[in-house]
């Protein structure tokens, strides 16, 4: 495929957004049906698709409209791209530009230039203060790819040599010991020797930092409570030997973690809701609760723009009940640990001061806001201990 057909095709990945398909589902919809696109065409169009979907009000305000074609006009012209060279309409490119095309779009403004809903902009800025810019103009980039490496496999310098076999290059990052920023073939990594053998794991350097503050009880109980796929449980088993289990409330988020914790050597035992009402209590229960993942929207940015004042109120509702279950599940001296990747003090600092203020037999030892200023992702921890 040639670049402007690539544009062609990302137009068509939006155009099926826009009318409500999720973005992984357009594109597998547009690769089904594009046999002839190999995988670097795959990859440029998902990629296309995905700078848009971080920047959406930016280019729609440039592109002047809010379809496919006005979104990657935009894009275009934000990064500096031959316009007229893309929209030729010659083979599989666009059609050209008409006179309205061409004389439409604007300079973005106000919350629309740092590309965030119109609506979240005054929540976002009392949350991040002085950081709130900078933070809403960093999850307008890409994401790093970060590994972490497993200790229980191999040391830093070990997982580096096997990933550089292909290609890979790596480097430490400061937020955890554990920590490798991709530097070269981040798409080589699911292939590469030292994935499959469990060396590595791919997880935000965020992410690690928050579990490397954890007071990890050496030979205790851990439950990793709302455990998703369970990089969580498998960071901490690396780093503190003691009995691991992992639970969520849809159990068929942890289909993938046998595999994953016997490759790296782990033991995690899963526990159903059935399960847990007979498991007993534990020394450090994680809640890694579900949020407006406004920290991550580098990541999944379709979240941004899905996520309504509705929704996060529904969402802090949602962490209270969770906070309010997994208390009765630590033991007497035991601790409890309140995560997400958020960066809005609803979710954040404020259930941390009305989980202590309605429940005086807890106390907090520690609280910490990760940003991707930071490096990583934006996430957020608080640990308490039942007195």
């Amino acid at each position: 495929m040639t670049p402007a057909a690539r544009v062609q095709a990302a137009i068509e990945v939006l155009d099926r957004i826009i009318f409500g398909d999720a973005a992984e589902k357009a594109l597998t919809t547009w690769a089904r049906g594009a046999r002839y696109a190999g995988s670097k065409d795959r990859a440029a169009v998902r990629d296309h698709v995905f700078d848009v979907l971080r920047c959406w009000r930016s280019c729609a305000a440039l592109g002047g409209g809010d379809d496919g074609r006005a979104l990657m006009l935009g894009l275009l012209r934000a990064q500096g791209g031959d316009v007229s060279a893309m929209f030729s309409g010659e083979g599989h490119a666009p059609e050209p530009l008409a006179d309205a095309e061409l004389a439409a779009g604007e300079a973005p403004q106000g919350a629309a230039a740092l590309d965030l809903p119109e609506w979240l902009w005054p929540l976002w800025h009392s949350s991040l203060g002085d950081h709130a810019e900078a933070t809403a103009l960093a999850q307008r980039a890409r994401a790093d790819v970060f590994l972490r490496v497993n200790l229980l496999a191999a040391t830093m310098d070990e997982a580096a040599t096997v990933l550089a076999e292909d290609g890979i290059v790596t480097e430490p990052h400061p937020l955890s010991p554990t920590a490798m920023r991709v530097v070269e073939n981040a798409r080589r990594v699911h292939q590469n020797r030292a994935y499959l053998d469990g060396l590595v794991e791919l997880q935000d350097a965020a992410s690690q930092a928050l579990v490397d503050r954890l007071p990890m009880p050496e030979g205790g109980r851990v439950l990793d409570y709302c455990a998703g796929g369970g990089g969580k449980s498998l960071a901490m088993a690396a780093l503190c030997c003691a009995q691991y289990f992992a639970h969520d409330i849809d159990v068929r988020r942890m289909k993938d973690l046998p595999d994953r914790a016997e490759r790296a050597g782990a033991r995690v035992q899963l526990l159903s809701p059935a399960d847990l009402k007979a498991a007993g209590q534990f020394d450090l229960v994680l809640c890694d609760a579900p949020c407006s993942g406004s920290g991550s929207w580098r990541r999944a940015p379709e979240g941004k723009w899905l996520l309504s004042e509705e929704r996060l109120h529904d969402l802090c509702d949602i962490q209270a009940q969770i906070l309010d279950k997994a208390k009765d599940l630590v033991i007497d001296g035991g601790v409890l640990a309140y995560a997400t990747c958020s960066v809005l003090s609803a979710e954040n600092q404020d259930q941390s001061l009305k989980f202590v203020s309605e429940n005086p037999d807890w106390q907090q030892l520690d609280q910490v806001q990760f940003l991707p200023e930071d490096g990583g992702d934006g996430f957020y921890c608080a640990v308490f201990k039942r007195i």
